[in-house]
């Protein structure tokens, strides 16, 4: 996949902040963007459009949720990369996102080019991870013939 035909989520509660995040992607060539602004929203959105990473703000002020429990909530149903966008960076609020694996962690106001990094990264190193779970995949189901065809041999041999 071209990274610029990633679907991309942004989960931010300030409108102005998400109408600049959007105009970064447009900028960038990135064409399939859609916004949520509310932890309740965002799983709708990624249930119904699938997208291929999420930019998540993590203290949204709207909601249920906040965003490392909405991403939490997500992982817990799908593997999706994530790169949290904040203007916390204590070390409370790090130790709490820790536990859903983000791929990136941006600092409010970050720059385009700081953004596109982020994004190409978490879309290629979370291509890498799913291809390593396949090989992995594929290895034990090898193995697992390898054992079932040693075990079968065996008793065939009176073994």
């Amino acid at each position: 996949m071209i990274s610029s035909e990633a679907k991309i989520l942004i989960v931010e509660d300030e409108s102005i902040v998400a109408k600049d995040i959007l105009s970064k992607l447009s900028d960038l060539g990135y064409d399939f963007v859609s916004i949520a602004s509310t932890g309740n929203e965002a799983l709708r959105k990624v249930y119904l459009d699938k997208p291929d990473l999420l930019l998540m703000d993590i203290m949204l002020s709207r909601g249920n949720y906040d965003g490392i429990e909405t991403v939490q909530e997500i992982l817990d149903k799908m593997d999706l990369p994530v790169i949290y966008l904040t203007a916390y960076a204590d070390e409370s609020t790090l130790l709490r996102s820790k536990p859903t694996r983000p791929y990136g962690y941006l600092l409010k106001p970050f720059q385009t080019k700081e953004l596109q990094i982020a994004i190409e990264i978490a879309l290629n190193k979370h291509g890498l991870d799913k291809k390593r779970k396949r090989e992995r995949k594929n290895m034990s189901a090898i193995l697992h013939g390898v054992k079932d065809l040693i075990k079968t041999s065996s008793e065939e041999a009176g073994v």
